[in-house]
């Protein structure tokens, strides 16, 4: 039995607003017996259909929903874990001698209340790195500062840049930068997808829709403009000071890979890797495994991902983390970041594509997991299900290809939801296909609807 808590990044370092469906990825890891900790209730069409492919009976499952706390059940108040009426609703909901069962505490985010919940449960040593993460330790792992200098130590490569703890370094960065290249990426320590990334582009044949920067400014002048720039830009790059930023060297053309691991007591090991890939510089879909690349990048994104695992399990960190890369023309790879945490990769390959899928039999597929674009207009659940099925890509387990929906669908507006789904498929070609057909089926608004730089799928009256 395993404690399963659907958390996101702590609001104390980044809120994020709405996160009820996009947490209940956390289904997909649920089995038999398994207490699970929900913000809210969950979705009950979504729990039947995962369990469906799990094979994992739901009503064996103990949904616990703490107090709503100060977000309103849209997020799980990391306070609530530890609030004593909470704790002893897990112990009631476990049973006499119940404790004793519980083989691991897992969380989607590595937060210092996860590791004080364990402990007023009597359980710490079944949070892997519990006392790591009581002293904040989630935080310093997901720093994309903190990763450039742990890289760097580590000898695994990164782009030229450098961290600026001020809005003057800021400017020296960036235009000592911009003296070598025609672009740079700022980014900000804590956000993910793109969302938290700006692309500066003093050359505009450089701009580019696929890439991992969610906004973009064109740089017009010399140091003036660098200078302008930052006075408007420094609060929302740093938090408002709270946080130091990272200014790196932007590199064209590049394909973005990823290298996941597990950091255990006595070593890591590697779980996946795959290729994310970027549309109107919105995060489009990820695949795995990862294929089409020459086995000198794979060497490489293997050799770094694995120099980067141990650094971080140097530190104390445990559990499952992302290292993710960019593969240039020249092939010389170069790493970006990593993820601490539970990533949203994990559901993608542990469970859909190993277990559902089972990606390495005879014949081989591969398994993609695609945002609904902005320009799609879905009802419901049921109507994409529905949809799928007549246009003949529906998941069929004989064939082992086909649509599984990841997360459940959020309704945004009448005739619109948000939602992420899967493909599994054997050739690029029939991935290819089933995407233009969804595609022509649902799209119904209008490309220049959304900017790049908006909320994904989310007009501005519904963005948090």
């Amino acid at each position: 039995m395993r404690i399963l808590i659907a958390n996101h990044i702590d609001p104390a370092i980044r809120d994020r607003g709405d996160l009820r469906a996009w947490t209940q990825r956390v289904l997909w890891f649920a089995d038999e017996g398994d207490v699970v900790v929900l913000c809210d209730e969950p979705d009950r069409q979504f729990l039947a259909y995962a369990s469906s492919y799990t094979g994992v009976d739901p009503a064996s499952l103990h949904l616990l929903v703490p107090s709503a706390g100060c977000h309103g059940g849209r997020l799980l108040d990391p306070e609530s874990l530890t609030s004593d009426q909470f704790v002893r609703t897990v112990r009631d909901a476990l049973g006499e001698g119940g404790l004793d069962a519980v083989e691991e505490v897992f969380a989607l985010w590595p937060s210092a209340h996860v590791a004080r919940f364990a402990a007023a449960l009597g359980i710490a040593d079944r949070f892997p790195g519990a006392s790591f993460f009581a002293q904040d330790g989630g935080e310093l792992g997901n720093n994309k500062a903190t990763f450039r200098a742990l890289a760097a130590g580590a000898g695994v490569p990164i782009p030229a840049g450098a961290v600026a703890r001020s809005e003057r370094e800021a400017i020296e960065a960036t235009t000592a930068l911009l003296d070598e290249a025609d672009a740079v990426m700022v980014k900000q320590a804590h956000n993910g997808a793109g969302v938290g990334n700006q692309l500066l582009v003093s050359d505009a044949s450089l701009t580019s829709d696929h890439v991992g920067a969610r906004h973009l400014h064109h740089l017009d002048g010399g140091r003036g403009t660098i200078e302008a720039y930052w006075k408007e830009r420094w609060d929302w790059a740093s938090a408002s000071g709270r946080f130091p930023v990272v200014i790196e060297e932007f590199v064209p053309d590049a394909v973005s890979v990823y290298s996941e691991h597990y950091a255990a007591d006595d070593a890591t090991r590697p779980t996946e890797m795959g290729t994310l890939l970027y549309v109107g510089r919105r995060l489009s879909h990820q695949i795995v495994p990862l294929r089409g690349v020459d086995d000198t990048v794979r060497a490489q994104l293997l050799h770094g991902g694995t120099r980067l695992a141990e650094a971080y399990r140097s530190l104390g960190y445990r559990g499952h983390l992302s290292a993710d890369a960019i593969a240039p023309r020249d092939g010389r790879l170069v790493f970006t970041e990593v993820n601490a945490q539970v990533s949203g990769s994990l559901h993608i390959y542990q469970v859909i594509a190993h277990r559902i899928v089972d990606t390495a039999a005879a014949p081989e597929r591969s398994v993609v997991e695609y945002h609904i674009p902005p320009t799609w207009a879905v009802p419901d659940f049921g109507a994409f299900l529905s949809a799928a099925d007549e246009l003949g890509c529906g998941y069929d387990p004989a064939t082992r290809t086909g649509v599984i929906v990841s997360m459940p669908v959020i309704p945004l507006e009448p005739g619109r939801a948000q939602f992420v789904f899967c493909l599994a498929y054997a050739a690029d070609a029939e991935r290819q296909a089933v995407w233009d057909a969804l595609d022509k089926h649902f799209a119904a608004v209008p490309a220049d609807t959304y900017a790049a730089s908006d909320h994904v799928g989310v007009p501005a009256q519904h963005a948090r």
